[in-house]
Order: C-alpha cells, then sequence, then structure tokens
C-alpha cells in the first residue's frame, strides 16, 4: 500500500469516529435543552403556588383575628377551622416535599418531570378546594358576628331598659319609705293629740300603710242617736287641729253599728241610716274646727256589716258600735310612677 492510500485510509477511519460523539452531543444538548424549559416551568408553577400559599396565609391570619373577636363560637366551626388548618399543614408538607423534588429534576428525566407536575397540579386543586372550604366558614363567622352583634344589641337595650325600671322600682320604694315615716309620724301626732282619751273607748292603730283612729260609740253618741257629745267634740277638734297641720292626708269615716236592729221613728229607719248619719255628724265638727279642704274628707256608713267580733255577747256589741276616722296619706305620686311603668 502506497502512503497516498494509508493516509487516505487514516483520514475516513478519523471521519467515521468522529460522528458518533456529535451525534450524542447534539442529543444530549436537546435533552438539556428541554430539561431546561420543563425546570422553568416547574420553577413559574412553584412561584405562582408561592403566591397562593401567601395569600391562604394572610386569610388564615384574618380568620383567626376574626374568630378571636367572637364571643359565642360554636364548637362546630371551631373543629371546622382546626381542621381546615390540619388539611393546610399536611398540603404545605406536601408541597415542601414537592420542592425537595424539584432539585432532583436537574439530574431526572421528563417522566420524573411530568409525574411532579401532576402532583403539583393536584396540590393546586386541593389547595383551590380549601380556600373554598375556608370562604364558606368566614361567611359563617361574619353572619354568627352579625348575630352576635345583634344580641349583644339586644343585650344593651335591655340592660338600658332595666336600669329604667330599678330607677322606677327605687323611685317607688323612696315613696312608700316615705309614706312608712308619713303614716308613722302621723300616728305619733294623733295620738299626742288624742292622750286623754286613749282609755275612753278610743284605740289607734297602722294597718294597711293607714292609721285607724277607733273611737267607740261611748265616747262620741248616746245609744240610738247621731248627736255628738260634749267629750267627742273635744276629742275630734284635737283630731281637726292634727288633720288641719297635713294637707296631704285624706280622710275616711265610717260608722258601724251592732246588729241590733234599729228602732226609733222620724228618719232614721235602720243601722243603715244611723251609721251613715253618725260619720256625716263627725265631718261636720272636722270642717267646723279645722282649716281642711272638703274634699279630703269622706263619709261613708257600714251598718253593721263589718263587725270587729263576731259574737252576740254584750261585749263584742259594744265593740262594734264604733266610728272608725281612717287616715290615708295621699299617693298620686305613687299612682304617676306606677301608671307611667
Amino acid at each position: 500500500m502506497t502512503m497516498k492510500k494509508v493516509l487516505y485510509f487514516v483520514l475516513i477511519v478519523l471521519i467515521a469516529a468522529s460522528c458518533v460523539p456529535a451525534r450524542q452531543y447534539d442529543e444530549m444538548k436537546a435533552k438539556r435543552l428541554q430539561c431546561e424549559e420543563e425546570l422553568k416551568q416547574l420553577k413559574a408553577d412553584n412561584k405562582d403556588l408561592t403566591e397562593n400559599k401567601n395569600e391562604m396565609v394572610e386569610k388564615m391570619d384574618l380568620m383567626s383575628r376574626q374568630i378571636e373577636g367572637l364571643k359565642n363560637d360554636t364548637a362546630i366551626t371551631g373543629v371546622t377551622s382546626r381542621r381546615l388548618r390540619d388539611n393546610y399543614d399536611q398540603l404545605n408538607k406536601t408541597y415542601n416535599l414537592l420542592l425537595e423534588k424539584n432539585k432532583e429534576l436537574l439530574e431526572g428525566n421528563s417522566s420524573e418531570t411530568r409525574k411532579v407536575l401532576a402532583e403539583l397540579q393536584k396540590t393546586q386543586e386541593n389547595l383551590q378546594k380549601k380556600e373554598d372550604e375556608l370562604k364558606k366558614a368566614e361567611q359563617e363567622m361574619n353572619e354568627k358576628k352579625k348575630n352576635l352583634e345583634e344580641t349583644s344589641k339586644q343585650l344593651e337595650e335591655a340592660q338600658a331598659s332595666m336600669k329604667e325600671k330599678e330607677k322606677k322600682l327605687k323611685e317607688l320604694q323612696d315613696i312608700l319609705n316615705k309614706q312608712e315615716q308619713t303614716v308613722k309620724s302621723l300616728r305619733e301626732s294623733v295620738s299626742k293629740a288624742l292622750l286623754g282619751f286613749e282609755n275612753q273607748g278610743l284605740t289607734i292603730n297602722i294597718k294597711n300603710g293607714k292609721v285607724y283612729v277607733s273611737l267607740e260609740e261611748s265616747l262620741l253618741f248616746a245609744s240610738g242617736k247621731f248627736d255628738v257629745d260634749a267629750k267627742g267634740v273635744q276629742a275630734l277638734k284635737q283630731l281637726a287641729k292634727v288633720l288641719e297641720s297635713d294637707p296631704e292626708i285624706n280622710v275616711l269615716i265610717e260608722g258601724h253599728t251592732d246588729n241590733v236592729p234599729y228602732k226609733g221613728a222620724g228618719q232614721i229607719k235602720d243601722n243603715w241610716d244611723l251609721s251613715v248619719m253618725r260619720a256625716t255628724a263627725i265631718v261636720k265638727i272636722l270642717l267646723a274646727n279645722g282649716k281642711i279642704a272638703p274634699e279630703r274628707l269622706s263619709a261613708s256608713g257600714r251598718g253593721e256589716y263589718v263587725p270587729l267580733e263576731a259574737g252576740d255577747t254584750k261585749e263584742a256589741r259594744a265593740k262594734n258600735r264604733r266610728t272608725e276616722i281612717i287616715l290615708t296619706p295621699k299617693l298620686d305620686k305613687l299612682f304617676q310612677i306606677i301608671e307611667s311603668n
């Protein structure tokens, strides 16, 4: 073989040998470019997921603040919120795992890339689902917050109403206390004025917020008569002075008889007439001996029908023949408060 032929043969062998590495290089370059594109896409997807995750975290923080502001959160909503947080934490762990796998893509192949992309897509869908659930929970929380605000408003109104009622109740109690004190003072004044008559058929008691001055028949009238005798007139004059000094006292005079039928003639026909005439006679004496407004006085006859004792003995009949002067403090202010309530 000549030198020319040898050189030609060597040249052919070198050219043939150099073709194989060039093809492999092109294939590797194409594969690397493909991996770079896939990696670029993965990075973009990762960025979107990261932004979604940050938005979710912000929304969860907002929900947490709203939940803390509610005083009456229900157990169901609390359990739901905790379950969503657990699910989100699990998804976050999955996302971190995917980030770690992303680092391995530089040395991986396209099938592994598709697998990771599929997992990322699934994770994104799950995140969207949880976001929808969080929105629903947020709506429920807002509704409960609204209900709580309405309930709080109603409670404030009820408390205001209660304070107003307590105020009126205090006013009533003050008036009742004043009335009680007035009644006690009135009893003391009447007792002092009629001190000399208490052992002569006169008794003074407090009953139902009123002062009862009870005068037996023997202190005022002769049997079957309605003209007040001198001793009775003297007692009534002293009583008139007490009533004159306190214009806030109303006076009711009640005449009472025993159950023995009245026997007489003229304008008095029975015990009814006698009890009324006796009450009227006392009213006239009080008006004549004191500056008392007539509208403060009332006269009524009860006949034999409101006895102190039910027996038919001489003593019982003597107690039942009486005149009661009932002294009542005016309750105008009390009635005004009750009516306004």
